[in-house]
């Protein structure tokens, strides 16, 4: 592993390790406190493709992928109130939304780079990239159609039908959990801009 992407590692490392904890608390009704830490993941990807190239994000997002097999390793052998902690599904969910969510956004970005714009590459990396995560993770961790994956874990409370975050359509409760955490996901791309800029910027005048 090259020495200089150890930043990125650790960063990672890090993000995705206080996510696996804070997924477990809720915040308000449709998000828990990990819909929060977990986008900066996508704001980590992009530093270190920016920076380093997209060899070095793919490096990196390898072992954000690894310690998430760890946690979640860890959380299926601890018991909570309903049973494990992390489930075969939510672990299962979790892994293949990462994976497929930040090599994404390394194929995006690098689609955007040389463009005009230089919030191009960072934004529509992270908003498609995070789209094709909350996909992933809400409809392999709760959609019913799903259930043979893990037969003896009842998530039929998942798929309750409500009005779409209280005011839209009907729609089963998941899809409810996965627009709200999209959203999020949404707005931290918008704010992870500033960042962003920053921290290129103070890069070029380091290197100059």
């Amino acid at each position: 592993m090259q020495r200089n992407i150890l930043p990125g590692v650790i960063a990672m490392a890090i993000l995705v390790v206080a996510s696996n904890i804070l997924v477990q608390h809720l915040y308000g009704k449709w998000l828990t406190y990990g819909a929060f830490t977990y986008p900066l993941t996508f704001l980590v990807n992009d530093l270190t493709n920016r920076l380093q190239g997209p060899r070095a994000a793919r490096q990196v997002v390898v072992s954000g992928f690894v310690v998430g097999i760890v946690c979640s390793l860890i959380g299926s052998q601890m018991q909570g109130e309903f049973g494990p902690l992390v489930t075969f599904r939510v672990a299962l969910g979790s892994g293949l939304a990462f994976l497929n969510g930040q090599l994404l956004d390394i194929f995006v970005f690098n689609r955007y780079r040389n463009s005009r714009g230089w919030w191009k590459a960072p934004f529509f990396s992270a908003l498609i990239g995070s789209t094709l995560d909350s996909i992933i993770f809400f409809t392999i961790a709760f959609a019913g159609f799903l259930a043979f994956l893990e037969p003896a874990n009842d998530v039929g409370w998942a798929g309750g039908m409500v009005p779409l975050l209280d005011r839209g359509p009907v729609a089963p409760l998941w899809v409810s959990l996965a627009t709200a955490d999209w959203m999020v996901k949404l707005m931290i791309a918008l704010f992870g801009l500033i960042p962003f800029r920053l921290i290129v910027a103070n890069f070029a005048k380091r290197v100059a």
